[in-house]
């Protein structure tokens, strides 16, 4: 399975003009390259002849804590080799990603077109308690730059949920965003992400927050059971 993902160096880059998401419990497991990634800004389509598919997210999808080839992405890769589906899968993943980061980088990496967006961000927002409002403003802005750089492309939005840290409200308010998003935008919506991992101590890290292999492993078909109709369009 050829996986694309974007070397530290480029992503540690473009932090530098976001904001400063990082924290305590998302440091440092950032993505590395592999052997099979082109440098920043070539284009691996035509070498390759296949569409884009990308995932654009936080620690989740950049696999904290796993090798590159457990993370969720890495698997869809392998069933998208496994069907013979002619798309490569980019990761894009940034460890500590916030919305309002995502929204300050995505005009880069979208800077060659990509058929599918899988738009995987807004975690470290709910879990810092950050204003809905601005939540929801990032995630249109990208949805926004998304449809402005590539017009034909098709975009997944990943729901989240949170712990009731922050006042059920607040938790109730937050997981309202994406289904609120997705039904503005016409998007396809994966209801929750970690549906089946969140919360089970078996399937996280010590940390809670990030998936195990395993745990990864069902992530991955909660991804595919919404992405395989879009891939086989």
């Amino acid at each position: 399975m050829r996986l694309v993902r974007l070397s530290l160096a480029s992503l540690l880059a473009l932090a530098f003009t976001a904001c400063n998401s990082n924290s305590a419990s998302e440091t440092a497991k950032a993505p590395t390259a592999t052997s099979a990634a082109p440098a920043p800004g070539a284009k691996p389509s035509a070498a390759t002849g296949k569409k884009r598919l990308l995932f654009f997210g936080n620690s989740l999808t950049a696999g904290y804590g796993v090798e590159p080839d457990e993370a969720f992405p890495a698997l869809i890769g392998d069933k998208i080799d496994s069907l013979k589906l002619n798309y490569e899968v980019i990761n894009a993943g940034l460890s500590g990603e916030t919305t309002a980061g995502g929204r300050s980088r995505v005009g880069w990496i979208l800077r060659q077109p990509v058929d599918v967006f899988v738009l995987e961000l807004g975690g470290n927002d709910g879990l810092r308690g950050l204003p809905l409002t601005a939540t929801r403003e990032n995630l249109q802005g990208i949805i926004d730059t998304v449809r402005r750089r590539s017009p034909g492309a098709q975009i997944v939005l990943a729901g989240m949920q949170i712990p009731p840290n922050m006042g059920q409200t607040y938790a109730n308010d937050f997981k309202a965003i994406y289904q609120e998003i997705a039904a503005k935008n016409k998007l396809v919506l994966i209801p929750f992400l970690l549906e089946g991992v969140g919360g089970d101590r078996n399937l996280n890290q010590a940390d809670g927050i990030h998936p195990t292999p395993a745990g990864h492993r069902i992530v991955a078909r909660t991804v595919w059971s919404v992405l395989q109709p879009v891939l086989q369009r």
